[in-house]
């Protein structure tokens, strides 16, 4: 069996971490060989790059400026980490991937969505997901689960940027066939458990072949 593309996304408060394991504890359990991996980041160069985006400086960050930093990262990530493992036979679970620039640089900051994808193309080529867990939850419910928490210079934007967040998610959600919407403004068990079911299916869809 060749290696698969599995990504999650979701705003802030979606709770993809806690899903991130959960699709990894199934993988474990049907015996698949994986790298568990996030964006932006993934390796020290793009961790680094990942830093310099979410810190809060005192001066304003351009869209494009933090649209190129994704970018840039991406680029590091795909050649140290996604593409090795996926030519080794080897499935990669990503917490994000460019679904998210699209639904964050182009919807939230509204920049142009032609020059995303000409971006997209260029460093990434042909490669997409084999499938993406979307984690879909109002913005009002996802502002209330970080409220406690500290927060990076993403996470405290207005609520309209969060609303065109979503709105960019549902949008490639409706143009891309591998796209998996999930509830996650349901209770943590239930949406787990969905999470864990549409990863069983997936891990059976590709033993047929």
């Amino acid at each position: 069996m060749s290696g698969r593309f599995i990504t999650l996304e979701g705003s802030e408060g979606a709770g993809k971490s806690t899903n991130v394991d959960t699709v990894c504890e199934t993988l474990t359990e049907a015996g698949i060989d994986f790298v568990r991996t996030r964006e932006p980041g993934g390796t020290p160069m793009a961790e680094a790059l990942r830093d310099a985006m979410l810190h809060k400086w005192d001066e304003s960050v351009d869209g494009i400026t933090e649209l190129l930093l994704v970018f840039a990262a991406r680029a590091q990530h795909l050649s140290h980490v996604i593409r090795p493992a996926l030519a080794a036979g080897r499935w990669v679970v990503c917490d994000r991937f460019t679904d998210a620039t699209f639904a964050y640089q182009g919807y939230g900051r509204r920049l142009d969505l032609e020059k995303l994808a000409a971006l997209e193309s260029w460093i990434q080529g042909e490669l997409q997901p084999d499938i993406t867990l979307y984690l879909d939850v109002a913005p009002d419910v996802a502002e209330q689960r970080i409220a406690a928490r500290e927060k990076d210079r993403m996470e405290v934007e207005r609520r309209d940027f969060f609303v065109r967040v979503r709105q960019g998610y549902l949008d490639r959600a409706s143009e891309h066939e591998r796209f998996e919407i999930i509830d996650a403004g349901n209770p943590l068990q239930e949406v787990q458990a969905e999470v864990r079911l549409k990863t069983s299916e997936f891990i059976r869809r590709a033993r047929r072949g």
